[in-house]
């Protein structure tokens, strides 16, 4: 059994540090990380696409009174206020997104500096060991000389 499964038993979960970060964020980051992820995927891009085609559609030939004759004003409106929400909510989850990984880093650079610590300690103790080893070694020739 290694030191770790002594410190750390198999039933207690462990708690990571992607863990602790989301259960540091607010609400409004969650949310803003939610509709980055939605505007980032294929879902949004073809249903922002039926949404056009059927817009338009329905505009051209007329079905519901042409709400917004071409050149679709209206619809135009419609994306440029998507965007004004939309950029500072993408850009407020990429800051989230590097602060994820500035506390990453820093959570990495911790776990090597304490492997460090481990492996030198380890080197230590087999160094000690190889000079008691030499130690006995000596003293054996040294007796049989005698």
């Amino acid at each position: 059994m290694t030191d770790l499964e002594k410190k750390v038993p198999a039933a207690t979960p462990v708690e990571t540090w992607h863990d602790k970060h989301v259960k540091a964020s607010t609400i409004g980051e969650r949310i803003a990380d939610g509709t980055a992820n939605l505007m980032g995927s294929w879902h949004f891009i073809i249903g922002q696409t039926l949404f056009v085609i059927l817009w338009m559609t329905l505009n051209c030939i007329g079905f519901i009174n042409h709400w917004d004759i071409y050149p679709f004003i209206l619809l135009n409106l419609i994306f440029s206020t998507q965007a004004a929400y939309a950029a500072p909510i993408i850009m407020m989850a990429q800051n989230r997104q590097n602060d994820r990984d500035r506390y990453q880093a820093k959570e990495d650079y911790f776990t090597n500096v304490q492997a460090k610590k481990e492996i030198e300690e380890l080197q230590k103790a087999l160094a000690r060991i190889e000079d008691d080893k030499l130690d006995k070694i000596m003293k054996m020739l040294e007796d049989r000389a005698k």
